[in-house]
């Protein structure tokens, strides 16, 4: 199920400043060689993801599911002279695409990327972060919150991705997979937490951003 048609994402684009030379080379090689190619960020989101970065001018940014490293270029394009992005990715098959792309887009020395598993590493990063983007395993989004939610500083962001899941969060319960109710069950967390202002973004495959406010 799309949940944006294509002619207005289509016309969203077309108004979005271009990608860059880096970015649509491995958009284009994403799609060429790698499995499950939508999952990559793309155009219109990357470019969002920019314009956050460069509004919050953060000196750390956490995110957590690297994929190909396309939002991962985009999200460290605002990070600050002396600022880092921590990347968390279990796929080890993807690392050596990731860095030659990173190193491409002038980025290596701001980008440090951590194979493992999300849960075992977050609590290992002795790190205030001002930006987390959060496109993982799906059921793990509520675990991620948790764990990173003390290692956010007061008025920080979270970015988390994927929250309309392929529209199926619109579906009757019993057509819902586990992963549409994981999204639903994670999105009234967020909305319950008395600690924490949000707005849902109808981007791509839905987009929540959560401030800390307390």
């Amino acid at each position: 199920m799309d949940v944006i048609p294509a002619a207005v994402n289509a016309f969203a684009e077309n108004y979005t400043s271009p990608e860059n030379d880096v970015l649509h080379r491995l958009h284009r090689e994403t799609y060429l060689k790698v499995e499950q190619p939508h999952m990559l960020s793309g155009h219109l989101q990357g470019q969002y993801l920019s314009m956050v970065s460069h509004m919050v001018r953060p000196r750390r940014i956490l995110e957590i599911g690297t994929y190909t490293g396309y939002s991962a270029i985009c999200l460290a394009q605002g990070l600050t002279t002396d600022g880092l992005l921590y990347t968390l990715d279990i796929n080890e098959e993807r690392e050596e695409l990731c860095r030659r792309y990173f190193k491409e887009a002038g980025l290596e020395n701001k980008i440090r990327l951590r194979i493992g598993k999300a849960a075992e590493i977050i609590p290992q990063l002795q790190e205030t972060f001002d930006l987390v983007f959060i496109d993982a395993d799906k059921q793990g989004y509520a675990n991620y919150l948790d764990l990173v939610w003390e290692q956010l500083r007061p008025g920080g962001f979270i970015l988390a991705d994927n929250v309309l899941y392929h529209g199926e969060v619109l579906q009757n319960e019993s057509q819902q997979s586990a992963n549409a109710k994981a999204m639903i069950a994670f999105c009234e967390k967020v909305k319950a937490d008395a600690r924490a202002e949000q707005v849902l973004l109808t981007i791509r495959d839905g987009l929540l951003m959560i401030r800390k406010t307390k």
